[in-house]
């Protein structure tokens, strides 16, 4: 799926990273606020979807080879976090749905479960 159908999809606002949208796919999700989980247990190339805003979640997905993070609730991350997120070419975005509600609607539109083996 695209980032922009993501977008779409779940009414997002893009924090940063407008002109990957169309470019970026994400063929799968992984959802966590313990970065240690998404560490151990996602799989490249998915969508990281968390309500932690800090620096390490962009260094999380840095690491693990996730190509975008979605904040859930609403969550905006601050000028620190913005800058790593552009210095590492992670788009950011962020809608007021509850992480249950964007997973489920992600899910129902052909998103799977980006898990390591699977």
């Amino acid at each position: 799926m695209l980032l922009r159908e993501v977008v779409d999809l779940i009414q997002a606002q893009v924090i940063w990273g407008a002109e990957l949208l169309d470019t970026l796919r994400v063929p799968a999700c992984f959802a966590a606020d313990l970065m240690s989980e998404v560490l151990a247990f996602s799989a490249p190339d998915a969508l990281l979807i968390t309500g932690l805003t800090s620096v390490q979640s962009i260094q999380t997905a840095n690491v693990a080879d996730l190509p975008a993070i979605l904040f859930v609730n609403d969550k905006k991350p601050g000028p620190q976090v913005m800058e790593l997120a552009r210095e590492r070419g992670i788009p950011l975005l962020t809608t007021h749905l509850t992480m249950f509600a964007a997973c489920g609607l992600l899910y129902e539109k052909g998103l799977r479960p980006g898990l390591k083996g699977k």
